[in-house]
């Protein structure tokens, strides 16, 4: 390993290339944390092997007998009404079975909205009446045997709409502004002291803008599901991150108990907030399905993903920063605008971080809700906290250069290590100053120049260093786990558990096996764990917020400590299930665990298809995840090239579960971050409504060659506050001020501070 600094002392030499220390083999916690008193072997990824071998079920891989296939028709105007179609030449195609237009008054409901108490993506059910709300909305479903035949005929339906004006941006004629904590008191402003009068006395003062673009998730595996009528049953196979939320969604929007419907969701192929709820053509592919008599099986095609599917909303944020000619920070007002539909109101949660990022005492933060003419935006990764920190962590950058001071020292003396600024309530755990530390540490930042533009290579290329800070709420949520241990012979045993949670690639099952395996002394090839499936097993409440690992482990946890129990085994330390369940008749137990201060009526809320997460605040402590990223970039001296050769980061997320899945989490969101910062960017049309970028080619991601080196170090200090595993969450912080270290680089190599996302070429030409 390169020799590291130490950033407090500076001392050692530099490092211009940090290494990659979290690859080790053998493979041990503590070659990936860096802990040397940790040895415990852990599981690399238990579902690997069926994942490169293409043995991985997902919604679309189902193939019933006597499938039918069924494609979307989608609007091509920005809002008004349908008035009539032309399904003549669809249905005269070879093999379409059915066309299915207006659905009548009965058959099928809205769903409500899964942030207004309900379980859909958004509150607005297509095809229930002639209403268009926004272009790319479904209007007509065909349905036939083959997929070509299918994407022929619903190529030549067509409509004939009466228009009406439309509203897509922030600042279009038409767009309606709403105070958020006046219409929807659950999310009020957030205020603590005066700080409008702070500010303003304040010696100090910095005030920036910053937009944010829409931005669209847009995981491997499209919106997809196979449905099936057995009977008077309906069998979903949907690619979900809330398998009861489409159960009881599918329920409510067809008249049905919600005991007729069956989700099945063992694995889905990236999810990222756009599969958090029920989908909208869930419900016509249902009828669709029983009108046909035949499984219909339903993948929503990428262009139409960008209409059907959630996205992040644009937004418009000033922040407003106070502070003593030392470094304090006095007072700190964030005011941000975002978008949102005319049928719901997507609540907003930003000033989570502004307001408990650093020890400010007086602070103010108000939402505003713009309403406008697209589908309802949603739980994007790191939704609100991405694009608040880009405003905040620019801000502070900002606010050290003015005072002269370096931007990793500017944090450090303004950390609130104990206590939550907002509640008053102390934190679980707070390790965002070592993450600072460590960060600069490995970076080798003592090596950088404070001026801007001072730093260059031989040929001429700007770099830039830059560093932000990042926090995401640790969250968690009720749990049902199930265990069944069984004896297997031969010194083996077999533990099967059932627990709320979904697979969605991040990792759910190996941190799982890794607390079985270390906890009850099993193989990991004999760990089975069922997740994402209603069929007779705990109400499989939503896996989104960075809350799974965290909701599912401590019932897992509670499990094992009525296992042995009920064995009489010891209560802690390593034990031998094998030799203790050898001939013994197989034992099955149920345990359940909810959130710190969750009333017991929360399980009814669970069974019943609700959301029922909790966090940061809970009723005696506030518990957050951190990150710090240190974030090299380059600039060629001619086209102004951006390039990220480098990126170190530094999480805090309690325990670490599973070393390997929570490295690529950091390392994932880091080359999410570095997507959504330079290239990523929803180009809506204002002329026709609905966004121009809706394919991959058009809609910029970073490929391989845009991606550098990412040194990825976890602090790994166990929260046992929180939970009794200690785990706090990692996915979404992961990303959270990736944007702001990418900005205040490029600001350090030009000069040029950028406050619009995504950053191009044209903004440091």
């Amino acid at each position: 390993m390169p020799t590291r600094r130490n950033f407090l002392r500076g001392a050692g030499a530099a490092t211009a290339l940090a290494g990659v220390e979290t690859v080790g083999s053998p493979l041990t916690a503590a070659a990936l944390v860096g802990d040397e008193t940790r040895r415990q072997p852990y599981a690399r990824r238990v579902d690997a092997r069926d994942k490169v071998r293409g043995a991985v079920r997902y919604g679309a891989d189902q193939a019933p007998a006597r499938l039918t296939h069924a494609v979307p028709v989608v609007a091509t105007i920005g809002k008004g009404r349908v008035v009539e179609f032309d399904t003549a030449a669809a249905e005269a195609v070879p093999g379409v079975r059915l066309v299915l237009t207006h659905i009548p008054a009965g058959e099928l409901r809205s769903a409500p909205f899964i942030m207004a108490g309900g379980f859909a993506v958004q509150g607005y059910q297509p095809m229930t009446s002639d209403r268009v709300a926004y272009r790319g909305q479904m209007i007509a479903l065909v349905v036939a045997d083959t997929l070509i035949a299918a994407t022929e005929a619903a190529a030549l339906v067509t409509a004939r709409y009466e228009t009406e004006p439309f509203a897509v941006t922030l600042d279009a004629d038409g767009a309606e502004t709403l105070v958020q904590a006046t219409v929807n008191p659950r999310f009020p402003d957030t205020v603590m002291g005066d700080a409008d009068a702070a500010y303003a006395a304040s010696p100090v003062k910095l005030d920036a803008t910053y937009d944010g673009p829409p931005q669209h998730t847009m995981p491997i595996e499209l919106l997809a599901s196979t449905v099936e009528w057995q009977g008077e049953n309906l069998i979903v196979h949907e690619s979900t991150q809330n398998a009861n939320a489409v159960r009881h969604g599918v329920a409510y929007s067809l008249g049905i108990s919600a005991d007729r419907v069956e989700v099945v969701s063992p694995s889905a192929g990236g999810a990222f907030g756009q599969k958090n709820s029920f989908q909208l053509h869930l419900g016509p592919l249902a009828l669709a399905a029983r009108r046909v008599g035949r499984p219909v099986k339903l993948v929503i095609p990428r262009t139409q993903t960008f209409h059907a599917g959630s996205f992040r909303p644009a937004s418009r944020q000033r922040i407003r920063l106070g502070a003593d000619r030392t470094g304090r920070m006095l007072a700190a007002i964030h005011e941000i605008d975002a978008q949102t539909s005319r049928f719901d109101l997507f609540p907003m949660q930003y000033t989570e971080l502004t307001g408990r990022m650093y020890d400010i005492p007086d602070f103010r933060g108000r939402h505003q809700l713009v309403r406008t003419d697209a589908q309802t935006p949603g739980y994007m990764r790191a939704p609100f906290e991405h694009i608040a920190a880009f405003a905040l962590e620019s801000s502070v950058d900002e606010l050290a250069h003015q005072l002269g001071r370096d931007p990793v020292a500017l944090r450090l003396a303004n950390d609130a290590p104990t206590t939550d600024p907002i509640s008053g309530h102390p934190f679980t755990s707070r390790h965002l100053a070592e993450c600072l530390r460590r960060g600069a540490d490995r970076f080798g930042w003592v090596d950088r120049r404070p001026g801007a533009g001072s730093m260059r290579a031989k040929d001429g290329t700007l770099i830039g260093w830059g560093v932000a800070a990042g926090a995401y709420k640790a969250a968690t949520a009720p749990a049902t786990a199930v265990l069944r241990a069984e004896s297997l012979g031969r010194r083996r045993c077999r533990v099967t558990i059932t627990v709320d949670g979904h697979e969605m690639g991040q990792g759910i099952r190996t941190a799982i096996t890794n607390l079985i395996t270390a906890n009850l002394g099993v193989a990991a090839q004999d760990v089975v764990v069922v997740v994402g499936d209603t069929r007779g097993a705990p109400p499989q409440h939503g896996t989104a917020g960075s809350w799974g690992t965290a909701t599912a482990l401590p019932a897992i946890d509670a499990a094992m400590v009525r296992l042995r129990q009920q064995l009489g085994l010891r209560p802690s330390g390593p034990v031998d299930l094998p030799a203790a369940m050898a001939g013994r008749a197989p034992v099955e137990l149920q345990a359940r665990t909810k959130a710190p201060g969750q009333p017991d009526d929360v399980w009814d809320r669970v069974a019943a298809g609700g959301a029922a997460g909790a966090g940061p605040e809970y009723p005696a402590f506030t518990s957050m995840s951190y990150i710090a990223h240190f974030v090299e970039v380059r600039i060629e001296p001619r086209i102004r090239r951006i390039r990220v050769p480098r990126v170190v980061s530094v999480a805090d997320c309690g325990r670490v579960a599973s070393p390997v899945t929570a490295v690529s989490q950091v390392r994932g969101g880091v080359i999410w971050g570095i997507g959504a910062t330079l290239r990523e960017g929803s180009e809506v049309d204002p002329r026709f409504g609905g966004f121009l970028s809706a394919s991959l080619e058009d809609y910029a991601i970073p490929v391989n060659a845009d991606i550098g080196d990412i040194d990825v170090s976890l602090i790994d200090k166990p929260d046992p506050v929180l939970n009794s595993v200690g785990v706090k969450s990692l996915g979404e912080v992961s990303m959270v001020g990736v944007a702001p270290a990418i900005a205040n680089a490029i600001w350090h190599a030009t000069g040029r501070r950028v406050r619009r996302l995504p950053i191009r070429i044209e903004d440091v030409i």
